[in-house]
């Protein structure tokens, strides 16, 4: 069965849900991204995604929020959303985070990837590719690349990445379901661990990734909402 991991957005220090990614077209689900954390964690998720939303784009960053969540809660945590730099990485591996996501920073410096693989293994590393279609977002999802993800996973594979967090940005939010296709090409891509976001919303899309051989989910809007039980049945 994939693994469900259920993520906390957290933009203007509220926990929300983005749709397609626009920062403009916000669900606030919790005033408090701690107190979101807290009823994943009663429900028994094994691991929290966390999403820095301002530090994405560029206009600000929640850090103190997020090092509150990995303080206060016994359960492992992954933080993405704006990390261009080793020390910004590392700064959040100190504090206690997990596994650091690099996104936009995988795409405009490469190399930040190898350092930080090379510095505390694969275990603590996840690169997320964001894409439309097959071509890469980057800064936020506001951008495209010119990248094709099937160039960019292959470089990730080739600098040692075991997990790759694959998002659907046209789904992200929106509850439309997975696009099959685009799954059974990414997995095709990626032979390592494969974790997916955008668009899960049921347990039909549970279904399709256990048929694809995906190791797991970050899942937001679907268990928010509850047309995804969580935990699964």
């Amino acid at each position: 069965m994939p693994q469900i991991i259920p993520c906390v957005d957290i933009q203007g220090g509220r926990a929300v849900r983005l749709y397609e990614g626009d920062p403009d077209r916000e669900t606030v689900y919790f005033a408090s991204p701690l107190e979101a954390a807290r009823h994943w964690a009663s429900l028994g998720a094994p691991l929290l995604h966390l999403v820095d939303l301002d530090a994405a784009i560029g206009r600000g960053q929640n850090r103190d929020l997020i090092a509150e969540i990995v303080r206060e809660l016994d359960v492992p945590v992954e933080v993405g959303g704006g990390i261009r730099d080793r020390e910004g990485a590392e700064q959040l591996l100190a504090s206690g985070v997990q596994r650091v996501v690099i996104g936009t920073a995988a795409v405009r410096t490469p190399e930040l990837v190898t350092q930080l693989l090379d510095a505390h293994g694969p275990e603590s590393v996840l690169v997320s590719v964001d894409a439309r279609g097959l071509e890469v977002a980057i800064s936020g999802w506001a951008e495209g690349s010119g990248l094709q993800v099937a160039e960019l996973t292959s470089r990730l594979g080739l600098a040692g990445l075991e997990t790759l967090i694959f998002t659907d940005v046209t789904r992200d939010g929106t509850l439309k379901g997975l696009d099959a296709a685009l799954m059974a090409e990414v997995r095709r891509l990626w032979t390592n661990t494969l974790i997916v976001g955008g668009g899960v919303a049921n347990l039909q899309d549970v279904t399709l990734l256990e048929q694809l051989n995906i190791e797991g989910a970050i899942v937001g809007r679907a268990i928010y909402e509850g047309t995804l039980p969580y935990p699964l049945p």
